[in-house]
């Protein structure tokens, strides 16, 4: 039950990561062309947000033993601006059972 959690926990943190992600690159275009400056507020945001998802990747990826390959897909979504919304989308299936995400046995 304890695994199930953990990607519960990641697929949750991973649509808004996404989200903040987006809106602090609109920020820092709207820093660069107008008078407004929401970077603080958004970069801090997106830090937090960001921190935790590696830290519930990191836990995910203990509990349900996934393949390196699955660790390094969702994290390499984590750093493009729109990999959140799809690692979302990944994980909801997988809390489905509709991806084959057993743990390896090795």
């Amino acid at each position: 039950m304890k695994s199930v959690a953990a990607v519960h926990r990641l697929r949750l943190v991973s649509g808004p990561e996404g989200l903040s992600f987006i809106l602090l690159l609109i920020c820092s275009v709207l820093k660069r062309t107008t008078s407004f400056n929401g970077v603080p507020v958004m970069g801090t945001v997106h830090g937090v947000l960001f921190i935790l998802y590696l830290v519930f990747l990191v836990q995910a990826y203990q509990a349900r033993r996934w393949e390196p390959k699955r660790g390094l897909v969702l994290f390499v979504l984590s750093v493009l601006p729109t990999g959140g919304f799809f690692a979302e989308r990944m994980l909801a299936k997988e809390e489905r059972g509709e991806l084959d995400a057993a743990p390896a046995t090795a």
